[in-house]
Formats: C-alpha cells, structure tokens, sequence
C-alpha cells in the first residue's frame, strides 16, 4: 500500500483525533485531510484518492446524504466511514454506500487491515472496471469496422460487386484464409457460389452443392448458422477439405435467399463469437445490399422497357413538373415542335414549346384533372392532346395525330353540307304538294291522318337538315361575322324562349346571373343558340320536378356559363364521346326524341368563339356542361 493517496474528510478537532489514531505513517499511506465535502470534492477533481475516510464530524446536517451523493459521483472510489462515536444508524450508513466501517473502539491492527480489505476491494473494482472499459472498446471498434464495411457494401447497387465485398469482409474481418457466398440456382436449386475469395476459378465454376446432405444446405434449410472446428483437415459435407468454418443465413424478411461462408483450410486457428458475430452483421448488410441491387436491377429493366415504349411511340409524349420544366420528351413531340436540342431535362417548356395553346393549359394553375384539346402544329397537322396531371410528378400530355380523322370529316361534312342543300329543294316540294291534296277534293279522317304524318317526318327532316348546314357554315367559318354583345341579353333571351318548355315538365328553372357581366365579341344568332341547345338538353333529359341551374360569372378576363341539372347523368364511358356528331349517351331512353347533333353545334360555336366547353357528370346525380368564353372591355 506504500504511497498510497487517502481522503480523511472531517472537521477539526476530530480530524486530529482521527489522524493519531489510524496510524497511517506507519503503513505508508499519504493522507490528506480536509474539513468538508466541499472542499473534498476539489481535491479529488485535482489528485483523486484510492480511498476516502468519513467522519460523522463534518459540519454536515446529514451526513449519510453526503455518503449517498460521493458513491454516486466516485463510484470506484470506496468510501470508509469512521465514526467519533458508535452510532446507532450504522444500518443508514451501509445503505447510503459505505464500503467499509472502523469502528471507534477498534485498536491499530484492526484499522489497518480494514483499510487493506477495503484499497483490495478498490483494486479489485478498478480491475473489473477496466476490463468493462477495454470490452465495450473493443465493441465500439468492432462496430464501427462493421459499419465501414457495411457503408462501402450498401454503397453500391451492381449486384456482382456488392456479392464480392460482402464476401471481401467476412474474409478480412473473419481473419479468414477464404470465403464464399452461395445463392440457389433457379433451374436446379442446387447452391452455387456467386462470389468467393482466394478461390480457384475453374473450382468456383464447376461448384455445385446440393442442398440435402450438405452443411450449407442445412443452412439455407433451417435458417441457423453453423459454426465447426476440427483439429483435422476434414471433408464435413462441404465437398471440400476444411479445419474450421462458419456458415451464416442470408435472409430477407425471414425467408433465407443465400448462405456466407468463410474457413480455414491450411490453419487449425478456430473461429470465435466475435467472428460469428461480425459475419451476422455482414449477412443483414448483404441481405439489404441484395435486395436493394435486385430492385434496382428490376427497376432498370422497367425502366427501360418505360423508356424504349416512349421512344418508339407513334404518339407525342410530353412531361413538365409543376414549376413548367422538362422531365421527358420523345421523339414524336420533338418532330411536331420542331425540338432539335439533345439535352432538354430541366429547361423550361416555354423556351422550346411554342404552340400557345398548349403552353396555356401548362400554365393552369387550376388544373386537376384530364383535360383534352386540339392543337393545330405549324405544318398544319392535328394532334388530339390529353393533359393529365400526375401528384408529385407534374403534368403528362399525350398527343395523337388526328389529321386524316379531321381530313375525313372535313369531307364527310362537305357531303353532308351538298345531299343537304340538294335535299332541301324536294323536301320543300313534297311539304307543298301535302298541302295542296286538300284543295283539290276533300279527304276521309285516315286519309288525313296520313299527310299529317309525312308533313311532321318533313319538318324532322328538314330540322335535320337545318341543323347539318348551321354545322357545316360554323365549322366552315362562314359565321365570321362578329359583334360587340352584352352577354346578360343573350342568356335573357335563351332563358325566356325556354321557361315554357320547363314549365311542361314542372321543372324548377333557377338562375343565378351576375347583373353586371362583360360583353362578349360574338355572332348573336349563334351565341343564342349556343345556350338555347344547352338548356334544351337539360329539360329534354331531366326527370319531371326535376331542377336545371343556370349560372353565369365573370373572372379574370372570362365570362364562365354553368348549367346543371340534377337527371340521370351521363355515364363514365360515354362522357369523352358527348360532344361528338350524332352520338347519344347508352342511357337515353329509346322513346326519347334526337338525333345528336345539339351539343356538337354548341362546341363548335364555343370554339368558333375561342372558347372551351367540358361536362361533368355522376349517374344519378346528375350532369354540369361549362362554358368558358373570352370578354371584352369594349362597350357598344
């Protein structure tokens, strides 16, 4: 115990007392003396004591709190308790972490062997406590060795590399003369090794392992690592000589996908916990690394089935996110905007698109649906565009070229436009001479009944008729001629011709009409009949007591027509297709009389105005067509 450093904490006199009385000289023990905890605690901050002896005569309230507080801020230094006096708390003393007691009648020899008992047990702490330290040293040491490896092997999602690192580690960290990673074959299930280290080559490719009879196999069977060590080189169902080995399961959400092994054969040294333990980590991080580089690897493969799809699509293919920049344009939409530029990720649409229309809806803010427009390209083409937008990714449009279906129609409605114009003369014709028969001589009731019958199919005919050529003259642009119109005149006049029709049906007409709209530049004729066609195709398809909404605004340099009805509405499959020539929806009924044409004409004069018109419908609940027409601020 020679120069051995003791705290006596107490308070003078009993410090001197205390001091003759253990006799510390005569062991050869340095002790230093001091009157209080306080001061106690600097002088351990500053040259810390292998023992503190504590007098119950320290100028404390309590002294056994002291005790408590020193165990708890020098848990290996031993605290020795020395009391003036026998006191009757010893019990106290003992729970607050005294580790050792002199009692006042002890003699010399006594002390001294105390305080021999109590510096042993001391060292003995120290001991135990530093060994604690090296252990979760080496851990700390083993951990950050497995997350370095770990981090390089996670890095990389190459599968073949990520296979040799994962067996480069378990070799190095194993301290291991070789290793291998077997994953089954798909055709015939036996393990194959799918990267090794210090392998021979022509032996990794001819390895075969069956998964019966075989350690690795029982591995990849069980789940369980295994761990061998022979004092003999021995062929331990390995198909190769070994001394000792681990193999350790590779699993992926708890089904087992391959088997890391590494072993000995020249060296008998065996393989221990730590060793077992780094290659448990390693088969987690591989078990990641694996599934990370096979979805990757599948993710590529889609992707470039994605990208191969796009590329040699006939149809234009255009992505911007939602700030208006370039995610992906294909080969078809570089040729119908004329794009030359190889490297168009990242720059705005607006700098290379120059079609208006489209950059228009681009720029919709509003936008949260399909959206579907025409676009007419510099060279004269028609591409059908549908506008989508995907959340967190932006905007798809997708265009198809229309233009032999618009070249077709175009020459369809000139057909149209000519047997019209030539069927218009006999009809007019055939209506004279019915009412001329009743002139010449009279008629029985039947006879009667059978001209009024051909008038009414020529007056459906020639409404037919009528309406082709309004279709053909707005389609044709003949209707050029425009004026400066208050709008509120044109619904007034629409909504008035019509509140009889609704009435028939008992149908609750509501409107709901901003006094003060813009006025509109527009053909008046075609603008009335624009809304008169909308309101008719409400009443016409909504229920008797049924209710039909008109609802006109103005916003932002737009006047915006709605009108609702709460009737059948318009299914699903039938609502792309609503405003095309002479199609019906599939649920009107038979009886119901029409032949298609109402909403056509009114998209075309919505267009012919430069405007947009959509419908929005749930069977059952019932159908919104909107208009969205410019204003003018021009007044007559």
């Amino acid at each position: 115990m020679a120069s051995e450093h003791l705290l006596l904490i107490a308070a003078p006199p009993e410090s001197a007392t205390l001091q003759n009385r253990l006799s510390l000289e005569t062991i050869g023990c340095r002790l230093t003396i001091c009157p209080n905890r306080t001061e106690a605690e600097e002088i351990i901050a500053n040259d810390p004591p292998k023992l503190i002896l504590l007098s119950d005569q320290i100028g404390e309230p309590d002294v056994f709190q002291t005790i408590r507080d020193l165990s708890r801020s020098y848990p290996l230094i031993p605290i020795v308790f020395v009391p003036a006096r026998q006191p009757p708390e010893l019990a106290a003393a003992i729970d607050a972490g005294i580790s050792g007691y002199i009692p006042p009648s002890a003699r010399s020899s006594e002390i001294q062997a105390r305080l021999r008992a109590a510096l042993e047990r001391r060292r003995q702490l120290t001991a135990h406590a530093s060994e604690e330290v090296r252990s979760l040293q080496q851990r700390i040491t083993d951990l950050e060795t497995i997350g370095r490896f770990g981090r390089k092997i996670v890095a990389s999602l190459d599968l073949e590399g990520v296979l040799t690192a994962v067996v480069d580690a378990a070799v190095e960290l194993s301290e291991a003369e070789e290793g291998n990673l077997l994953l089954p074959d798909e055709t015939t299930g036996e393990l194959l090794i799918f990267a090794s280290r210090n392998f021979e080559e022509d032996f990794v490719r001819t390895f075969r392992l069956p998964i019966q009879d075989s350690l690795a196999g029982t591995v990849f069977q069980t789940g369980k690592p295994i761990l061998l060590d022979e004092k003999s080189p021995r062929k331990i169902k390995t198909d190769y000589l070994v001394h000792t080995l681990i193999y350790m399961p590779i699993t992926v959400k708890g089904r087992v996908i391959g088997v890391l092994g590494v072993d000995n054969r020249q060296s008998d040294k065996p393989f221990g916990e730590t060793q077992v333990r780094f290659l448990a980590a390693l088969a987690n991080y591989a078990a990641i690394a694996l599934e990370n580089a096979q979805l990757f690897a599948h993710t590529e493969a889609e992707r470039s089935k994605l990208e191969t799809i796009l590329t040699k699509s006939e149809n234009g293919v255009v992505v911007v996110d939602f700030d208006g920049r370039l995610i992906l344009v294909n080969h078809k939409a570089r040729e119908a905007f004329g794009i030359h530029e190889t490297h168009l990720t990242g720059k705005r649409a607006s700098d290379l698109i120059q079609n208006q229309d489209l950059l228009e809806v681009l720029r919709d803010e509003d936008l949260v649906s399909a959206t579907r427009i025409e676009l007419t390209l510099n060279d004269g083409c028609v591409m059908n565009t549908q506008i989508t937008p995907i959340p967190n990714l932006g905007l798809v449009v997708i265009m198809q070229d229309i233009t032999h279906l618009k070249e077709l129609d175009r020459i369809k409605t000139e057909f149209v436009n000519t047997v019209s114009h030539d069927l218009r003369s006999p009809l007019t014709a055939i209506l004279g001479y019915t009412e001329l028969i009743e002139r010449v001589g009279s008629l029985t009731e039947q006879q009667q009944e059978f001209i009024r019958r051909v008038q009414q199919s020529v007056h459906t005919i020639t409404s037919l008729i009528n309406d082709l050529l309004d279709l053909g003259r707005i389609e044709s642009g003949f209707d050029a001629r425009k004026e400066i119109l208050p709008f509120n005149s044109i619904l007034e006049y629409a909504v008035d011709n019509l509140k009889t029709k609704a009435a028939e049906k008992s149908q609750n007409l509501i409107v709901d009409v901003t006094s003060d709209l813009p006025h509109v530049l527009g053909n008046p004729i075609r603008l009335r009949q624009l809304v008169a066609n909308l309101l008719v195709n409400a009443i016409k398809y909504t229920q008797k007591n049924g209710e039909i909404y008109v609802q006109a605004s103005a916003e932002a340099g737009q006047i915006i027509l709605r009108i609702a009805d709460n009737g059948p509405g318009i299914p699903a499959a039938d609502q792309p297709h609503i405003f095309d020539k002479f199609y019906r929806a599939s649920n009107v009924p038979e009886d119901l009389a029409g032949i298609g044409l109402g909403l056509a004409i009114a998209k075309s004069i919505v267009e012919n105005h430069q405007g947009r018109t959509w419908v929005e419908s749930t069977p059952g609940e019932g159908t919104v067509f909107t208009v969205v027409l410019p204003s003018t601020d021009l007044r007559l």
